[in-house]
């Protein structure tokens, strides 16, 4: 079976960068945010989920070129590295057409990312007698790329607003929160029905309200809500 090589592919011009030497490792990083609610007299603050953070993809490439070019002959010279590093470090550089660097595509077996090169260090290592380098590694790490049309089609959102436990503020009723959540202020019923609230105008400060997709159906008369 013949060896898997990774790629990276520059998804706005289509040129596709197979890198010279597989990684030995990659490191995959993600991290949510959570905001803390401070409530007077509670041991610990309330946590409520605010948003997710980018996931990173950070990798070492070996770029070579004395191997290349030197073959069967040992005492070729080697040619000048720095081009091929270029071709990706310069992956950083902004598209006249887009006013921003391309969106990438990284491709190894049953990884695959869609993503921007974040940041690129280099490193070189052999040099030949006259001090061109013609051996480096290039430290990359590339940020996830996505945006709403994207994260639409991975992520079903069945209300307006994202949100499923909110955490009552000071002075909220709950057709404020119905407003904010859904858009309307006048869908208030399906919250108050589902966390059993009689006076919708009186919330405590710090309540964790459970706030129901739409359509919701009132389990006790069957009513059905959009």
């Amino acid at each position: 079976m013949a060896l898997e090589k990774a790629t990276i592919t520059n998804t706005e011009t289509g040129v596709r960068i197979p890198v010279q030497f597989n990684p030995e490792e990659y490191t995959l990083n993600r991290d949510i945010n959570y905001a803390q609610a401070a409530i007077p007299g509670r041991s610990a603050p309330l946590l409520q989920f605010a948003h997710g953070n980018l996931q990173t993809l950070d990798l070492e490439l070996l770029i070579d070129s004395y191997e290349a070019h030197a073959g069967a002959n040992a005492n070729a010279a080697g040619a000048d590295v720095r081009p091929l590093v270029r071709q990706v470090t310069d992956l950083m550089q902004i598209d006249p057409s887009t006013h921003a660097p391309p969106v990438l595509l990284f491709v190894w077996g049953s990884l695959s990312l869609t993503c921007v090169l974040a940041k690129a260090s280099q490193k070189f290592i052999m040099f030949r007698s006259d001090g061109i380098p013609v051996r480096a590694r290039v430290s990359v790490t590339f940020n996830e790329f996505t945006n709403p049309e994207l994260e639409a089609k991975d992520v079903k959102r069945q209300t307006s607003d994202y949100t499923k436990v909110h955490v009552v503020a000071q002075g909220e009723t709950l057709s404020a929160i119905s407003a904010r959540v859904y858009d309307d202020a006048a869908l208030w019923r399906p919250i108050a029905i589902r966390n059993r609230i009689d006076d919708p105008r009186r919330l405590p400060v710090g309540m964790r309200l459970e706030v129901p997709q739409l359509p919701f159906v009132d389990p006790e008369t069957g009513e059905v809500m959009r």
